[in-house]
């Protein structure tokens, strides 16, 4: 990387404060609120820190709302220059260690915001578990098709569509380089990095962000899974597509998902859209997507079967895959 970059970097870099909030956003992402509490200095100081890395590229600024979240860079000589920093501090220096006591206070108060949104809220995600597949069942299918039999191969970067409670993040983030959950909720978003803290994933990050425009350029992820979510969707196509579009050649595409009911009553207690899906029908839009799909696996469930396809965005050159077929019994 060109020296001047670099000593731009340093000189930003070389303030106690900023040290401070290097170290603090390697633990992951925090709004600029949560920072100011866990460093404990006014917003307004906070905030013009934040700015000066940001300018410097050694943070990320994530706008979600009226909050605007940030966390270390992850790519750039900015990324290597701020993960470099991080990593030389001495968190068992007074004020490091003094931050990393109010980042744990911050951490719990996360932890009991999603614990009360889910008790508000979990008597109609129980009463629809009971409807489905064994929740259980379908991550270890999940993950053997992502991950190999042994559930070892490294992802990459994974993307999560609707991630909601960033379950999907805490299952298959420890086998990413980086991991990143998109939802249109900010009660959601919440309960993810409740989530993302209670499963020490420091590399994962979630955002507010649209699924039929994702925030991301063409090519940026390895693996992107919609987990439960078309169902919710006015234009699943659409969903498939763009998340398509943000796959490398050769990265893949897992989708979860309800095969045809009639539960009728799902459109008006869970605000579900479409009763199911064809096999025939995602595969066509992957397909339309330009994706080469892989594998379908069927879980029964009573009375709800659960779908799990597998695609691939095809590498120039590569020969088109055989489908395979799986029907999983419950163990």
């Amino acid at each position: 990387m060109p020296a001047p970059v670099v000593l731009a970097q340093l000189r930003a870099a070389a303030e106690p404060t900023r040290l401070r909030l290097l170290s603090l956003l390697a633990e992951g992402e925090f709004a600029v609120g949560e920072i100011a509490k866990i460093l404990n200095q006014s917003q307004p100081r906070v905030s013009r820190h934040l700015k000066l890395l940001a300018e410097a590229g050694l943070i990320e600024r994530t706008p979600e709302g009226a909050w605007v979240f940030h966390r270390l860079a992850r790519a750039g000589a900015g990324g290597q220059v701020a993960a470099w920093l991080a990593a030389i501090l001495d968190t068992g220096a007074q004020a490091l260690a003094e931050d990393r006591a109010r980042l744990n206070s911050v951490r719990k108060e996360r932890t009991r915001a999603a614990a009360a949104y889910f008790r508000a809220n979990a008597k109609n995600w129980d009463s629809l578990r009971r409807m489905h597949a064994d929740d259980a069942e379908v991550e270890r299918t999940l993950v053997r098709l992502l991950a190999g039999p042994d559930g070892r191969e490294p992802l990459g970067e994974l993307l999560d569509l609707g991630t909601g409670t960033g379950r999907i993040l805490e299952l298959l983030g420890p086998l990413a380089s980086r991991c990143e959950g998109i939802d249109l909720s900010h009660d959601m978003l919440t309960l993810a990095r409740a989530a993302l803290d209670r499963a020490g994933l420091a590399h994962g990050s979630v955002r507010y962000g649209d699924l039929y425009r994702l925030p991301h350029a063409g090519g940026a992820f390895d693996v992107a899974v919609i987990h439960q979510v078309l169902h919710f969707l006015v234009d699943p196509a659409r969903a498939v597509a763009e998340a398509a579009r943000v796959l490398r050649p050769g990265g893949r595409l897992a989708i979860a998902d309800f095969a045809p009911h009639a539960v009728e009553e799902l459109r008006a207690r869970h605000a579900h859209r479409r009763l199911g899906f064809a096999e025939s029908e995602v595969l066509g839009w992957c397909r339309e997507a330009g994706l080469d799909p892989l594998g379908v696996a069927h879980i029964p469930g009573h009375p709800l079967t659960v779908t799990l396809w597998l695609a691939r965005k095809p590498k120039a050159g590569e020969p088109k895959p055989a489908l395979a077929r799986w029907t999983v019994r419950a163990r």
